[in-house]
């Protein structure tokens, strides 16, 4: 009888052991989601989301370099060449993205259309 104790006992503290590894992995590594990339979000994440006066001059640059629209997502970014990316949705529903630099003067305008159309067909062949 003594055995068989010692067994339950080891076994339900290996699986205690085994959960709380588990649930400190989880909890440090942004529950184990991953991006479209392949990559965790914590990884592949290099843009911060725009507010306040930042967000309201980049807006008003974007739309004044995009003829008009309405703004989807505003970011700072920390490659390339562009210190902000601003996606507009213009009146016609295309979507554009106007790169901005520091001084919020527009670097680019590329359609936004055709970098989601190449994403999709990325993951459509895998």
């Amino acid at each position: 009888m003594k055995k068989r104790t010692i067994w339950i006992t080891s076994a339900a503290a290996a699986a205690a052991l085994a959960l709380g590894g588990t649930a400190i992995a989880y909890a440090t590594t942004d529950g184990f989601e991953a991006d479209d990339r392949g990559g965790s979000a914590q990884e592949t994440e290099t843009a911060e989301q725009l507010t306040g006066a930042d967000l309201e001059k980049a807006t008003d640059a974007a739309l004044a370099e995009a003829g008009g629209g309405e703004v989807t997502e505003a970011e700072r970014e920390d490659d390339g060449d562009a210190a902000y990316e601003v996606d507009v949705r213009l009146d016609s529903g295309k979507s554009v993205e106007v790169s901005l630099d520091e001084n919020f003067d527009a670097v680019s305008v590329q359609d936004d259309d055709a970098d989601d159309a190449d994403e999709a067909n990325e993951t459509d062949g895998d």
